[in-house]
């Protein structure tokens, strides 16, 4: 058994590893520490869902008596059909039966139960050749009858990206997780430990660390924990993530220390390593850093070891070594492109940028280190990683996980990408600003970007320039068409009951949805109602935002979300079925022309937003040609041939997609053809706009509005070069 053992609790997605541990074994094993890995949400998983597993599960959901509603009672009486197919459906889920889904796709190979309700005509999704896609949504819906079954009976806690979530949620008080902690092994418990203890069937380690990123993830980390302690006291636990860092930093309760024995705050890496020092050897390293512990029956924070944070740019690429990457599930719980990427394939995690780079959204967890410490990797190193994760797990698909990728970092990952002929897949999370032209879009889809998210949050100028958000929505609908001409799907963060939110900006904001989807700006969204925290501008002065925090009072265990009034505003909550409903037709392409009141059982305002007013947008130039300074002309695979007729020459750039013919003034084709190389990304510094410009100019004896008003430069401009930032 190795010194150090890091887990991922149950339970965060099933189609790729969470990325912390990968993160801190990387950089464990390169300071020579022994470091092990291993997912308990894959293992219960896996355990659960295999022939021998559901036999035990309808054995005891049998022996327990529950009654059930009709759909979940055909999902029981159908058990041995289950029992049957669920080995084959999980190697298919795990790439590895491809045929399989002929027979899937059949609907006549698996049991229906009430998640199939709703299917109609498949070929409507898929059509007729659609047959991988379509076996793995029926999959899908397959595992979450069985789900739905498991939450209705033995396993009220069980979901397929959350264990216990409720547990931990808003848990002011750690008194009632400590009750449920405390009270018998629930079955799915029982198969918890028993996946824990088989880390353990050898000597066991100095260290176990657990990563919480949400708390979905609490619960699982704390009962695991409560099993090792009683089975392997000198083993010490540590747990950090996301949850402690955001829910966890005013803790007082020292009961919790009876479940770990440290939790540490923002990045783990020197954190872990001093701890891991210190335990090792006391008297040689007695300082620690951003650590809870439990100290004479108190909590302390301790933070004696004054050594910064390691630079993103000196840590190593992650690792998965230990973790099963060929188990993985790759499902999909919606026929939607953009929407599935979460939950399908094997994405490589990576990180183009620490923290965000604008860092004033006042609904966002600004004060808080993982935002607010803003630090970027350089392109050369990050595709280094990459290079190097490809290497060792063989995927070739990256999401980079950043708050916000700032655009220009983004720019330069895929020059990068492209010089160096790199075949991948990615996408990643960004602000939709004007940084994103048509050409930087263009370019980000040459290098493999294959999708972005972005938060759009509410579509009102008022409740923008509250929200501090820099965007306009005139901004956001081209920085999407954009996306859209070049390829690339877009998922946009919706909020709703921001402060001072009136009903007409919430109706006004669903129609301004609704037309994005219409004009194909957005292939997937989601809706969420805004959440006050402690650590963001709004939490920190409710006052200048007229809102009015009532509660919860901290009782020494989290304290991250607020119970909040708006006086002044609308009653949110009422909205959030009929907004939800929109959506779902929205990303399915069905009720664009649907009167909005039909999604709502209560009278609505009127949207007194024009039906055509995303589609004016489009209708003015995105830039004026001069008004660019610092913008760059570039393309990528493209051979120019020309042939000369007099003062002028047929130009033919050739293309991925074809030929685009150009008929300009023979000067200028001669001079593009003698510098096709520099407007490649490869070339390192791509050709100046201006200059570009200048040169046609003194090239023609023409002056510049004579340039850029010229039939040839206005095709050649949106046809064939990409503008892009410099």
């Amino acid at each position: 058994m190795p010194e150090v053992l890091l887990l991922i609790p149950p339970l965060t997605q099933l189609n790729t590893p969470y990325p912390a541990t990968a993160y801190l074994t990387g950089f464990l094993r390169r300071e020579g520490i022994d470091c092990s890995q291993g997912d308990l949400g894959l293992d219960l998983v896996l355990g659960l869902f295999q022939k021998n597993g559901l036999k035990k599960l309808f054995d005891e959901i049998e022996n327990g008596n529950f009654r059930l509603p009709h759909s979940l009672e055909n999902v029981f009486l159908n058990r041995g059909r289950y029992e049957d197919t669920i080995d084959d459906v999980i190697s298919f889920l795990q790439n590895k039966r491809y045929t399989l889904a002929y027979r899937i796709a059949t609907r006549q190979y698996l049991p229906e139960g009430g998640r199939f309700q709703h299917l109609k005509d498949m070929k409507d999704l898929y059509g007729s050749n659609g047959v991988q896609d379509k076996a793995r949504y029926l999959c899908t819906l397959y595992l979450e009858d069985l789900s739905d079954l498991i939450q209705s009976t033995i396993g009220p806690h069980f979901g397929f990206s959350k264990y216990a979530e409720r547990v931990a949620r808003t848990a002011v008080s750690f008194a009632p997780i400590k009750e449920a902690l405390e009270a018998p092994d629930n079955y799915l418990d029982k198969q918890l430990l028993e996946a824990t203890a088989r880390y353990f069937e050898a000597e066991p380690p100095l260290l176990v660390g657990f990563t919480v990123p949400f708390p979905g993830n609490l619960y699982g980390a704390l009962k695991a924990g409560q099993w090792i302690k009683r089975h392997y006291p000198s083993t010490r636990i540590v747990l950090g993530g996301g949850y402690a860092n955001t829910e966890l930093r005013e803790l007082y309760d020292p009961a919790t220390f009876d479940y770990v024995d440290f939790i540490t705050l923002d990045d783990g890496e020197r954190p872990l390593l001093a701890l891991y020092n210190h335990l090792k050897n006391p008297s040689a390293h007695p300082f620690i850093k951003r650590t809870f512990l439990r100290e004479n029956g108190k909590v302390k924070l301790v933070n004696s070891l004054k050594e910064s944070d390691i630079p993103q740019s000196q840590l190593p690429a992650p690792t998965y070594d230990g973790l099963k990457v060929n188990d993985y599930l790759s499902m999909f719980d919606m026929p939607n492109p953009m929407h599935r990427l979460w939950n399908d394939g094997r994405w490589n995690k990576l990180t183009i940028a620490h923290g965000c780079y604008w860092k004033k959204c006042s609904f966002c967890d600004i004060s808080l280190d993982y935002i607010g410490r803003f630090e970027q990797t350089k392109a050369k190193l990050l595709v280094d990683k990459m290079e190097e994760l490809i290497a060792t797990t063989g995927e070739t698909g990256f999401h980079f996980v950043d708050e916000a990728a700032p655009p220009l970092a983004m720019r330069d990952l895929a020059m990068e990408i492209i010089s160096r002929n790199l075949q991948v897949s990615w996408w990643t999370n960004i602000r939709f600003e004007k940084t994103f032209t048509p050409g930087l879009c263009r370019l980000l889809a040459a290098s493999g970007c294959v999708a972005v998210t972005g938060g759009l949050e509410v579509a009102s100028p008022r409740l923008l320039e509250l929200m501090e958000k820099g965007i306009t929505i005139e901004q956001v609908a081209r920085v999407c068409k954009g996306f859209r001409d070049a390829g690339i799907l877009v998922h946009a963060y919706l909020m709703y009951g921001f402060p001072t939110e009136t009903e007409q900006e919430t109706i006004d904001s669903l129609e301004v949805v609704r037309q994005l989807f219409e004009n194909g700006l957005l292939q997937s969204a989601f809706w969420h109602q805004f959440a006050m925290t402690v650590h963001s501008p709004v939490g920190l002065n409710p006052e200048k935002y007229k809102v009015l925090r009532t509660g919860p009072e901290l009782r020494g265990f989290a304290n991250n979300d607020l119970y909040h009034d708006d006086p002044t505003g609308a009653d949110h909550q009422k909205f959030s079925d009929g907004l939800t409903k929109a959506l779902y037709n929205y990303m399915h392409g069905n009720a664009m022309n649907f009167p909005l009141q039909n999604f709502f059982s209560f009278p609505i305002p009127d949207t007194i937003i024009p039906r055509s007013l995303v589609a004016k947008f489009f209708k003015r130039p995105v830039m004026d040609d001069a008004e660019i300074i610092g913008y760059r002309l570039m393309w990528h695979g493209i051979n120019v041939k020309l042939q000369q007729k007099g003062r002028l020459a047929e130009v033919h750039f050739i293309g991925k997609k074809g030929i685009i013919k150009i008929e300009m003034p023979f000067p200028v084709a001669n001079y593009i053809r003698e510098h096709t190389g520099r407007f490649e990304p490869a070339a390192g510094i791509p050709l100046d706009f201006r200059e570009v410009v200048r040169t046609f100019s003194e090239l023609l004896h023409l002056d510049r509005q004579e340039i850029v008003s010229s039939q040839w430069w206005r095709k050649w401009r949106e046809e064939v070069v990409w503008v892009i930032k410099g």
